[in-house]
C-alpha cells in the first residue's frame, strides 16, 4: 500500500506521527470508452464555452454559480485563507461510546500506521481505546476540506473513519409515514419468528459479488475467443399465500428448511398452505362420501319398511286362518250317541 497522507494524531499533549492509507478499494471492473469500429480510445478536450479554446489544467479555477448566468471565481489564494486546521493534524475532540455513532454518518475508511519512534504512543492509544470500548471523535483536514471522523481499533490497527456532517444527512419525507396503518400483533409476532429463523452471525467472507464474477467470465471468454453460453436460470414460483400471515408462516418454514431444521410442531407439521390444501381435499372427500351414504340410508329405510309391511301382512293372514279354524269347529254338528 502507498501512504496518501502524513501527519500526527494529537492526543492531549501526546503527538503520534502516523501515515494514512486507504483501507478499502473498489473491485469494480472498469472500462474505457472506445470507438466501436476500430477500438480507438475516446478522448475529451477541456474547452471553454466562451472562447472555444482548449484550456490546460493550470488555467482552470473553481467557479460558484450564483444564478442568472453569473459566476464567482475562486483561486488557490482564496482557499489558502480559509480557517482550516493544520493540514497534517488529527485532533482528538472527545471519546464516546461506539453505539452512539449512527452508521449512516460513516463515509470512507483509512488505516493509520505509526511512523518513526511513534510506535509506543500509538500502541498506548490503541490499547486504551480497546479497554474503554469507546471511539475517538476527531477533526482532520483532507483534500482541502475539514472533516469529522472517528478513530477506532480494527485488527490491531487504528482505523480512521471520515464522517458526513449532520446537515448532509437527508430527512425521509414519504407519504406512507403519515398514514394510520397499524400492524396486527399476530403479524408482528410471525415476522419476529421469521427473523429468528433467519438469524445468524455475520461473516462477510461468505458473500461474493456474483455479477462481477460473471462479467469477468465474459471478459475472459472474449480474450480466449470462445463462445459464452449463459444458462437460463429457472426461478421457483412463489407459493400462493392467501394473506400476510400465511406468507409469513410459509417464509418461516422455508427458512427453517433451508437451515436443515425441523418444521415447527415436529416432523411433517403442515404449513398454512399445505394445511389449506389438505382441508380442501378433506372437504371434497367428505362431500363425495355424503352422497353414497345418503343413498345407503334410503335403501335401508325402504327395506325396513318392506319388512315391517310383510310382517304385518303375515300376521294378519295368520290371525285370519286361526279365526277361520275356530269358526269351523263351532259350526260343525256334534255326533249323537
Amino acid at each position: 500500500m502507498r501512504a496518501i497522507w502524513k501527519g500526527a494524531v494529537s492526543f492531549g499533549l501526546v503527538s503520534i506521527a502516523v501515515k494514512l492509507y486507504s483501507a478499502t478499494e473498489e473491485k469494480d471492473i472498469r472500462f474505457h470508452q472506445v470507438h466501436r469500429s476500430d477500438g480507438g480510445r475516446i478522448r475529451y478536450k477541456r474547452t471553454c464555452q466562451v472562447c472555444g479554446e482548449e484550456v490546460s489544467y493550470d488555467d482552470i479555477a473553481k467557479g460558484y454559480d450564483i444564478g442568472g448566468g453569473e459566476m464567482v471565481i475562486l483561486t488557490d489564494a482564496d482557499f489558502a485563507d480559509l480557517p482550516l486546521s493544520t493540514s497534517h493534524a488529527i485532533d482528538v475532540l472527545e471519546f464516546v461510546p461506539a453505539e452512539q455513532v449512527d452508521p449512516i454518518l460513516y463515509n470512507k475508511a483509512y488505516f493509520l500506521e505509526p511512523e518513526g519512534t511513534a510506535t509506543k504512543p500509538y500502541l498506548l492509544l490503541r490499547d486504551a481505546l480497546t479497554d474503554s470500548e469507546r471511539v475517538a471523535i476527531v477533526k482532520v483536514a483532507l483534500r482541502q476540506r475539514e472533516q469529522l471522523a472517528t478513530l477506532r481499533v480494527r485488527d490491531g490497527v487504528l482505523l480512521l473513519n471520515t464522517m458526513l456532517w449532520p446537515d448532509e444527512i437527508r430527512k425521509p419525507d414519504f407519504g406512507f409515514l403519515g398514514e394510520e396503518l397499524k400492524v396486527r400483533p399476530p403479524e408482528l409476532a410471525m415476522a419476529s419468528s421469521l427473523i429468528d429463523s433467519m438469524a445468524g452471525d455475520f461473516h462477510p467472507d461468505e458473500f461474493t459479488d456474483d455479477y462481477r464474477a460473471a462479467l469477468q467470465e465474459v471478459i475472459d471468454a472474449k480474450v480466449e475467443g470462445r463462445e459464452v453460453v449463459q444458462p437460463e436460470e429457472v426461478e421457483e414460483a412463489p407459493a400462493a399465500a392467501v394473506d400476510l400471515m400465511a406468507a409469513l408462516k410459509a417464509s418461516v418454514e422455508r427458512a427453517r428448511a433451508a437451515r436443515g431444521e425441523e418444521p415447527s410442531g415436529g416432523a411433517g407439521a403442515p404449513t398454512p398452505i399445505t394445511a389449506a390444501r389438505s382441508a380442501q381435499k378433506k372437504a371434497a372427500g367428505t362431500t363425495a362420501r355424503k352422497a353414497p351414504a345418503k343413498k345407503t340410508a334410503e335403501k335401508k329405510a325402504t327395506a325396513a319398511k318392506k319388512t315391517t309391511a310383510k310382517k304385518a301382512q303375515t300376521g294378519t293372514k295368520t290371525a285370519e286362518k286361526k279365526a277361520t279354524k275356530t269358526a269351523t269347529k263351532k259350526t260343525s254338528p256334534r255326533k249323537t250317541a
